[in-house]
């Protein structure tokens, strides 16, 4: 049996083979798919970012992993395959989030995590009887799923390496579909499991990203991991609520493992807000500034994450994010629209309140990345996009860029400081690059095909 996997990109300008780098990491669910795949099956790999789609290959099955901002091109390329007689099976967050849509541009969708479904769709599909749909019954366990990463000898990827030790996140923020799709609920794996691959993609990558939606949700099962880190003396980053960073015992392990840095959801500096997302947590024991003292007491540098177009949100208020992420020196920042992925809370909510502008943005030719899909209480959507452009010309700014350098946090490692400014002109570079960028390939002309 062959099988080819596909990592379809977000989109393409007409007539531009390029992407955009910052999105070029290892990507880890083909990997797992590969890695829980049988041994006697022939897989083929290829990423829709950096190399053209071989459609005449023979291969018996496609599999793909669908993002919400991937589901356009996705569709494009199923039915590149569909024309050729060749089935494709989707899974991925969208498959879960709209397993309706999704089913209408494959032959079977994968609604859930793929360690307990992947082999049964395999062995359904060698013995000619697949089914539309896999749904899985309950979480999963995570033990003995690997990546396989031998799919990505050839490529050229970002030097990171994507390791995964949890899935899924407790928090029940409004926006986010983590919290959807997972219910608010977290699985870890096997802690020798995670050291046993960390010490395979220590060889060749100086940097770990722990792709855990938020690896300190079960904060007693993330400080056992950390202590079992320790001794292998790696750098790595990750995402985090900042809740934890009024735990003494956890930063202390944090810098202790080797952390260099996490990304937290600041979201906004508005309580009303806050409490709008269910975030409130966020100015817990002394707020904002007491959980950036005890972060830099540990060295700690941050990724921070700004959202904006909520109902109290007015074209004042995203400034003051901007001076606030430089006043604190953060490593890098990104101030982003609010977006509704399908089936959050959020979603229902825009659509009962009749505020979207789209029946389904992420398909829609007319809609571009950054462009705000929703109608704002206090703003247009243009004004909204504007603000978040202009928020992140701001922040990298040369001055800017040039004057968190100086920050004893960001100067504290040679290796982070090294790579300070090489990250910072890459999201620079990204301010316009992405703005407006399509979703599926702008020069694609076919129809889309959809599955019987």
């Amino acid at each position: 049996m062959r099988l080819t996997l596909i990592h379809p990109c977000i989109g393409r300008r007409a007539g531009d083979r390029s992407y955009i780098r910052t999105w070029q990491m290892e990507p880890l669910p083909p990997a797992l798919i590969a890695g829980i795949t049988p041994r006697d099956v022939e897989v083929r790999f290829y990423d829709d970012r950096m190399e053209e789609i071989p459609f005449d290959e023979p291969t018996d099955l496609v599999a793909m992993s669908v993002e919400t901002y991937t589901a356009r091109r996705a569709y494009q390329i199923a039915s590149e395959y569909r024309r050729r007689r060749v089935p494709v099976v989707m899974g991925g967050f969208h498959a879960s989030l709209c397993p309706d849509e999704v089913a209408r541009h494959a032959e079977s969708v994968v609604v859930g995590e793929a360690e307990a479904l992947w082999p049964e769709v395999i062995d359904d599909y060698r013995h000619g009887r697949p089914r539309k749909l896999y749904r899985q019954a309950g979480r999963p366990s995570l033990a003995g799923a690997r990546p396989d990463r031998r799919i990505f000898r050839g490529k050229r990827y970002l030097p990171v390496g994507l390791v995964e030790a949890g899935r899924g996140c407790h928090f029940q923020c409004d926006f986010c579909a983590v919290q959807t799709v997972f219910q608010a609920t977290q699985t870890r794996r096997p802690i020798d499991e995670i050291l046993a691959e960390i010490a395979e993609v220590r060889r060749d990558k100086k940097l770990i990203f722990f792709v855990d939606d938020n690896i300190t949700s079960n904060l007693a099962r993330a400080k056992e991991f950390l202590r079992a880190l320790i001794p292998l003396k790696v750098r790595w980053v990750s995402q985090a609520s900042i809740n934890m960073a009024h735990d003494e015992e956890m930063l202390d392990l944090l810098a202790r493992s080797g952390c260099m840095g996490v990304l937290i959801g600041f979201e906004t500096l508005n309580p009303d807000n806050l409490k709008a997302m269910n975030k409130s947590f966020n100015t817990m024991r002394g707020g904002y500034e007491q959980a950036l003292a005890n972060l830099r007491r540990h060295g700690i540098r941050l990724y921070g994450t700004f959202i904006f177009g909520y109902d109290e949100d007015t074209p004042d208020q995203l400034p003051q994010s901007v001076d606030f992420a430089r006043r604190n020196g953060f490593y890098i920042a990104a101030f982003n629209h609010l977006t509704p992925f399908p089936g959050t809370p959020l979603y229902r909510r825009l659509e009962r309140e009749g505020k979207l502008l789209y029946e389904s943005w992420w398909l829609d030719e007319q809609y571009r990345y950054n462009m705000v899909p929703f109608q704002p209480a206090r703003m247009s959507p243009e004004e909204v996009e504007r603000c978040c452009v202009e928020a992140r010309r701001a922040f990298y700014s040369w001055p800017s860029i040039l004057r968190r350098s100086a920050d004893p946090v960001n100067r504290s490692d040679p290796f982070m400081f090294r790579n300070y400014f090489l990250i910072n002109w890459m999201h620079r570079a990204d301010v316009d690059g992405r703005n407006h960028f399509p979703l599926g390939a702008e020069d694609w002309r076919s129809e889309l095909l959809e599955a019987v």
